[in-house]
């Protein structure tokens, strides 16, 4: 599936944004690719893709978080 391979190549790359605009970047891209792989899971019912799902969620999160400033510890 290439939608998943994208979504493996999102979760390895180094987690490093520099600037806010490279944050909101890839918490976009996090997002489109959560709500594309809940597409093909309400189909399939994969648990691999629910599991890629809640990791790319964290990532997520953690990005969310040091866009508003919050400590990461939490």
């Amino acid at each position: 599936m290439k939608l998943i391979d994208k979504a493996l190549e999102f979760e390895t790359r180094k987690m490093r944004f520099p600037t806010t605009s490279d944050r909101i970047m890839a918490a976009r891209e996090a997002k489109d690719l959560i709500l594309s792989l809940n597409e093909v899971y309400k189909e399939s019912k994969d648990s691999e893709i629910m599991d890629v799902m809640k990791r790319l969620t964290l990532i997520k999160q953690k990005i969310e978080r040091r866009l508003k400033g919050k400590p990461l510890t939490a």
